[in-house]
């Protein structure tokens, strides 16, 4: 009879998975989906603890990785404005003034 509460169930991997989905999307108590389930609620916590885990891990990753991209983008087009400001200013002290008005310009 020991050996019997000492044998260990194996489950795949498609049921695990399958377990936290409906763990998660259920109205019920996650303690009440591992009883009709068959399976520990200690059990169900961990599954749901290992599966969620990655999901979330990778979206942060992924807007980690928009906002890198973004970062360069504003970088690289501020850099550009940069130039052109700086070339803008460079032109207005070239032209050639009158009477402190440029030239051609009529009021």
């Amino acid at each position: 009879m020991d050996q019997e509460k000492q044998k260990v169930k194996i489950y795949s991997a498609e049921f695990r998975e399958s377990s936290v989905k409906l763990a998660i999307g259920s109205d019920k108590p996650i303690t009440q989906t591992a009883r009709d389930l068959g399976v520990n609620a200690n059990t169900l916590h961990t599954w749901i603890n290992k599966y969620s885990q990655p999901k979330e891990y990778s979206k942060t990753v992924r807007t980690d990785e928009h906002l890198y991209e973004e970062l360069k983008r504003l970088k690289k087009e501020n850099a550009r404005l940069i130039e052109e400001r700086d070339l803008l200013k460079k032109q207005r002290r070239t032209l050639p003034r009158s009477n402190g008005r440029l030239h051609g310009c009529r009021r």
